[in-house]
This record gives C-alpha cells, sequence and structure tokens, in this order.
C-alpha cells in the first residue's frame, strides 16, 4: 500500500501548482485580505507585457505578494506559478519573473516566516528551478537590471541570503559607487 502512495506523490510533485481556478486562492491570504484576485494577475504573466515600474500586472502582483518586504501565504502559491510561466518562454522574461521569487525567498528566510504545509513542497521544487530557468534566458538580452534579478534569484534559490538581499537592495546606479568605495579600501 505504500509504494503506490509514493509514487502518486512523486508525480503529483511535478504538476501539483493550486490550480488558479481553485477555490484555495480565496482561503489564502496577500496584502490586501483574501488573495482571490491574484490567479487573474498570474493569468495575465502569460502575455509576457513589457515591464516598467507601474505596469500591471507586475505592480499588482509586488504589492499583493511582497508588500515593502511583508509576504504572505498567497505569495508562497504563486511563486510556482510566475517560475511556470517563465519556463513556457523563457526568452520573453522580464526582471519580476526572477526578482519577485528572490525577493519572496529573502523575506522568507529574514523573517523566519513559516510555509504553509500545502504550499512548501511545491514552492521549494520552484525554486530549485531557477538555475535552469536563468540558463534558458541566456538567449535574450540582458541589461543590467534583469542580469541584476536573474542574480539574486540564483543567489536566494540556493540559500546564498547576504549574496540576494545585497543585489536585490541596491539600486542599478548604486554599482558604479560601490565599487568605488571597495576599491578604494
Amino acid at each position: 500500500h505504500h509504494a503506490p502512495r509514493a509514487a502518486r506523490s512523486t508525480r503529483t510533485l511535478e504538476v501539483s501548482l493550486i490550480e488558479l481556478t481553485s477555490g484555495r486562492w480565496s482561503e489564502l491570504t496577500d496584502a490586501y485580505g483574501s488573495a482571490a484576485t491574484v490567479p487573474d494577475l498570474l493569468s495575465r504573466l502569460s502575455a509576457f507585457a513589457p515591464e516598467t515600474g507601474s505596469s500591471e500586472p507586475w505592480h499588482s502582483l509586488w504589492s499583493r505578494l511582497c508588500h515593502q518586504g511583508d509576504i504572505y501565504p498567497a505569495s508562497f502559491a504563486a511563486v510556482p506559478h510566475i517560475l511556470a510561466v517563465a519556463a513556457s518562454a523563457p526568452s520573453r522574461t522580464t526582471f519580476s519573473f526572477f526578482l519577485l521569487p528572490a525577493a519572496i525567498e529573502l523575506a522568507r528566510h529574514d523573517r523566519g516566516i513559516e510555509i504553509p504545509e500545502d504550499l512548501e513542497r511545491d514552492y521549494r521544487q520552484a525554486l530549485l528551478r531557477i538555475p535552469e530557468l536563468a540558463a534558458q534566458a541566456a538567449s535574450r538580452p540582458w541589461n543590467a537590471d534583469f542580469c541584476q534579478a536573474v542574480l539574486a534569484a540564483l543567489a536566494a534559490s540556493r540559500a546564498q541570503y547576504e549574496l540576494a538581499a545585497l543585489l536585490t537592495d541596491m539600486e542599478s546606479g548604486d554599482i558604479s559607487e560601490v565599487l568605488e568605495w571597495y576599491r578604494s579600501r
């Protein structure tokens, strides 16, 4: 009886995201209460719209899932979906496909936040896919912001939290100042 159950859980591991149509989202919370609107925002990611500071759906996803460094149960449910969309067309990804999961993982670590048990396996499996996704995104042009986001996600996915914090906190304009300071020591 135990062997079939183990085989089932292995298959489930690969494809067991919470469906975007699931009522479970209404039970999860985000920065504004019920996460019932998060699935619609996630479904809009597959359009791969160009990303600017306040473009949708990213602006709303950041606001709901990683609000001023606070994260929520819906944050953990959303990361596997974000990375699954990225995997569907890595050359079309924008920086938040990498930076938002990095920021969520960094906040989880820094604040000692427990991942809800039913979300933990998918969340952790999604993080393990980041290096593969970064390699697949190598075919697209990388500007400094995209490179910084990918590096932060790689660091966070491999529990290199100090490096991930440095990469997520630093504005791209600060890099030359930090290098100048470091070299002058």
